[in-house]
């Protein structure tokens, strides 16, 4: 065999290593910062046979270790 072909990966090596890939980064871990809901309020409409349904959430997202100081030096809630 020849250096070039003994390289060369084959159709599967490369499906398994996509799959593999793909598998890792569902299974990882995610540093989300701390968030805290403010309010979630459902708005729900039904005409004949469809249902529209509206949902809103707020809430707040710290980033850091402490969360936001305002420019006067006081907290933001």
């Amino acid at each position: 065999m020849t250096e070039s072909s003994s390289n060369k990966k084959t159709l599967m090596r490369c499906l398994g290593e996509f799959t593999g890939y793909i598998a890792k980064g569902l299974s990882a871990k995610v540093d989300t910062p701390p968030t805290t809901e403010i309010s979630r309020s459902v708005e729900e409409t039904t005409r004949g046979d469809v249902t529209l349904r509206r949902t809103t959430i707020e809430e707040i997202q710290y980033h850091g270790d402490r969360p936001p100081v305002g420019k006067d030096g006081g907290s933001c809630s």
